[in-house]
């Protein structure tokens, strides 16, 4: 069932992500040459409008081609784009500059907007959760500033609190002993204070003492698109601050999960929510594609080579000189990053499979 589940969350991603790139580009005239579900060999395709709908043998993934996308015959491309009139010729290439990023922008868009729209569907179901303090430790960082059950948290150093999972995330962030600000609501007035984690040596780790935070209230109406868009604003803060953390060191190689471990964490998750029924187990995994959906979305916009954002770079040096790279000097860029990702992808896989063994 794991790899059933696994199989279905990433496949909706992915086809998301293709899927908005195809949109965009037949709207902007540009020649889709395949769309394409999964990968490998094809089991079975469609000619339809000049585009080759398959389905392949690795139901992982998928793809959509454009003509003139990977660069070959880069010296005729690069030549006939000069010859031919602007939006004419249906390749890749020879679109105007912001009909490609546009183009090349719509898959991480779609991901960011698919992760919205299904977290539309779990405030709707579940509802949220309101960051209400309902207790504070004795003798706590907490306590000690004057925090009590009731008060309603707004900021912490600064940031916008809305809903009790922000207030967990910037606990967890801020362990490292550093003061940090808390504003809050009480009878309808607002505070701040500023507070001093205090270490626990057995957790080796700081606490500002802050238990149960957070009042249920159900949604309906404008509240589910105001608190559906909290929820995926707070998993997108939390990719961000996660490769802010992972670049500066404060994550390490052992916090970096590939398919392997994704797929063992569906698993776990389906463990865990089917035994409350089979609703449980739907809005468990519509939340996974939430996360995940969101993750991909933002990581496919990072400047690297062979993603989605480096090839977003070569269009903004495009718009900004004038003239646009050399393909062959832009396809060899993207070559040797995708060489490295998938380097990269290797030592994340075995780090995921030694895990599974500890």
């Amino acid at each position: 069932m794991t790899i059933i589940l696994f199989v279905i969350i990433f496949g909706i991603i992915v086809l998301s992500h293709e899927f908005g790139h195809f949109l965009v580009a037949k709207k902007n005239g540009i020649h889709v040459v395949e769309f394409a579900i999964g990968m490998g060999p094809t089991l079975y395709h469609i000619d339809r409008g000049g585009t080759k709908y398959s389905i392949k043998l690795l139901p992982f993934g998928g793809a959509c081609i454009f003509e003139g996308e990977d660069g070959l015959s880069a010296e005729r491309e690069e030549t006939e784009r000069y010859l031919r009139r602007e939006g004419e010729g249906g390749s890749f290439l020879d679109a105007p500059v912001w009909s490609r990023i546009a183009t090349v922008f719509a898959g991480p868009f779609v991901n960011l907007l698919l992760g919205f729209l299904i977290a539309l569907i779990l405030v709707a179901y579940r509802g949220t959760d309101l960051p209400v303090i309902q207790m504070v430790s004795e003798g706590s960082a907490a306590q000690e500033a004057g925090l009590m059950a009731g008060d309603v948290i707004t900021r912490m150093n600064g940031e916008k609190i809305h809903v009790y999972r922000e207030v967990r995330l910037n606990s967890m962030l801020n362990s490292d002993g550093k003061d940090f600000s808390i504003s809050y609501l009480r009878d309808g007035e607002e505070y701040s204070v500023v507070l001093t984690p205090t270490y626990s040596a057995e957790d080796d780790r700081y606490y500002i003492g802050l238990m149960g935070v957070g009042e249920y209230m159900p949604c309906r109406g404008f509240s589910i698109i105001k608190y559906g868009f909290y929820e995926s604003e707070y998993v997108l803060k939390n990719t961000i601050k996660s490769l802010q953390m992972l670049v500066t060191g404060k994550l390490g190689k052992d916090d970096v999960s590939g398919p392997v471990g994704v797929a063992s964490y569906v698993g776990e998750t389906y463990e865990t929510a089917k035994e409350y029924g089979f609703l449980t187990v739907v809005m468990s995994m519509l939340e996974l594609v939430v996360i995940l959906s969101i993750n991909i979305g933002v990581m496919n916009l990072l400047p690297l080579p062979a993603l989605d954002g480096g090839r977003l770079v070569f269009m903004f040096l495009e718009v900004v000189r004038g003239k646009p790279v050399p393909p062959e000097k832009e396809g060899f860029v993207h070559m040797a990053g995708l060489i490295l990702f998938f380097i990269l992808m290797i030592f994340v896989m075995y780090n995921d499979i030694m895990r599974l063994f500890r």
